[in-house]
């Protein structure tokens, strides 16, 4: 006689609900592609291209079907005065055209998508682990520690992100930042990743204080509280696992906030710095070429909308995978 199988544990049902998802599956498709082409940025432009993103190119030319073209052409305009930099070609080099400098436009777009990805995804990552030391002392310990947490979070809550991160970014932008011992220079990319996670604290460390308070009630606290269990085991083994699932289900939103915020600032030039790329720097190239040459701003903005669905679907898959209500509901 076999015994009755044992039931699914919530991270196992989490996980068979997103594989479940077809539009789940899809948005990580999409951002492995995303990040998979990105990684191969240099083979890009080193053997495909033959092209430097980083160097201005304005009196170059390449060869395009036996002929050779000059990378800057007369302008459109009906008198044909001034120059703008060739379109399109939708093939390699120049497959979206060059920028104002003579920059091959593809090539820096996948250099581009190296920095704001990694930007986003360890600003998401160290926003989380500041959250949640922040969220989980506050609302474990309470008292005094919480009162002056919370006091702290509800002044940079006031705050509006951009504004913040802006002020920060302006401030650091010119002698960098010191830690201490520790200097990070402004053109390091470090310096946005810093800001960003610190700029969204707030948001995630409300919701894990909000879930430690009700954990810190529970009768298995409270038992393990009565049997002299130390507290830093509780916060460890009792408080922190449960807390994970909230912090997992708010990853795919911290990511896409983080990707907008990095956009923003690297298109008012406080972000990633010259010569680096980013999304939002290549959009800043391409302000200027809106109306002759739109792919240059058009490319890396439509790059942005995509990873931000697919990182809100993934997220909204997630939220919905991790509701203990539902599985409850399910078992029930």
């Amino acid at each position: 006689m076999t015994g009755a199988a044992s039931p699914a544990g919530p991270w196992r049902r989490a996980r068979q609900r997103v594989f479940a998802s077809r539009s789940a599956m899809a948005s990580l498709a999409l951002l492995a592609c995303m990040a998979t082409a990105s990684l191969c940025a240099p083979f890009y432009a080193r053997d495909i291209a033959h092209t430097d993103p980083f160097r201005s190119n304005v009196a170059g030319s390449f060869t395009l079907d036996g002929q050779q073209i000059d990378i800057m052409q007369p302008d459109d305009n009906p008198l044909h005065l001034g120059l703008s930099p060739v379109g399109p070609t939708w093939r390699a080099p120049f497959f979206l055209g060059a920028d104002s400098q003579g920059r091959d436009v593809a090539a820096r777009l996948l250099y581009g998508g190296r920095n704001s990805l990694l930007i986003a995804f360890f600003a998401a990552a160290l926003c989380m682990i500041l959250s949640a030391t922040v969220g989980i002392f506050a609302g474990f310990f309470g008292g005094v520690l919480d009162m002056v947490l919370s006091r702290i979070m509800d002044i940079m809550w006031a705050v509006p992100v951009y504004l913040f991160a802006i002020s920060l970014s302006i401030v650091t932008i010119a002698q960098g930042l010191k830690i201490g011992p520790f200097t990070i220079a402004s053109d390091n990319l470090l310096l946005p990743i810093f800001i960003i996670a610190l700029v969204y604290i707030p948001y995630a460390a409300r919701v894990v204080r909000g879930r430690v308070m009700t954990l810190r009630n529970a009768e298995f606290v409270l038992a393990a509280r009565s049997l002299g269990v130390p507290r830093f085991r509780i916060l460890m083994v009792d408080i922190l696992p449960n807390v994970t699932g909230s912090l997992v289900a708010l990853a795919p939103l911290l990511t896409a906030l983080a990707l907008l915020t990095e956009s923003a600032l690297s298109f008012l030039s406080i972000g990633v710095q010259a010569p680096a790329a980013s999304w939002g720097t290549i959009i800043q190239d391409g302000e200027g070429l809106i109306y002759t040459r739109p792919m240059v701003a058009m490319a890396p903005g439509l790059a942005i909308v995509l990873v931000v669905l697919a990182l809100n679907v993934l997220g909204d898959t997630l939220r919905d995978a991790l509701d203990v209500r539902d599985s409850r509901r399910e078992n029930g």
